[in-house]
């Protein structure tokens, strides 16, 4: 099964905003630290915010965040929502409910084979929550660029 560029960039956004924590980030510093490009990310960063997932904020000091309770969001949660077509071969109905005929189809096993493959898939990936994922944060954020904040811890304690 291969994941279409959006979901990856879904995925990635999400990551990014949960290795952050703090303060807003901009589209132009997730296109930075990834190196991908910046008019795709704003159609995918359009959806999470329909989604309720990332919170913008608007203005010359906007960006965004992770919002509420986002990084409890699993993997396969992420995939389901951004993926449009989960039919692993012809025989298999995808969204729109389309298959294409196949003259063995009334006795091959391969459906089902392919099917439980999916669904495997997709039990993986709903073990891994986004939260999970952004640790330990301090090695991700260092290959982002971001800076972690260091706790400070007074002398003598």
């Amino acid at each position: 099964m291969r994941l279409t560029d959006y979901t990856d960039y879904a995925l990635r956004v999400m990551l990014y905003l949960a290795v952050r924590r703090e303060g807003l980030a901009t589209i132009q510093d997730i296109s930075d630290a990834y190196g991908i490009s910046k008019n795709h990310l704003m159609k995918v960063v359009q959806r999470l915010g329909e989604l309720g997932w990332v919170e913008t904020v608007r203005g010359r000091h906007g960006g965004l965040r992770l919002a509420g309770q986002s990084g409890a969001l699993t993997v396969g949660q992420v995939v389901r929502a951004t993926e449009a077509d989960f039919a692993l071969v012809g025989c298999i109905p995808d969204d729109t409910g389309s298959l294409r005929h196949c003259v063995i189809q009334s006795q091959c096993q391969l459906k089902g084979v392919f099917e439980a493959a999916r669904e495997a898939f997709m039990v993986e990936l709903d073990r891994h929550t986004i939260g999970d994922l952004a640790q330990p944060a301090a090695p991700l954020a260092a290959l982002l660029g971001l800076r972690t904040a260091v706790p400070i811890v007074p002398v003598g304690k």
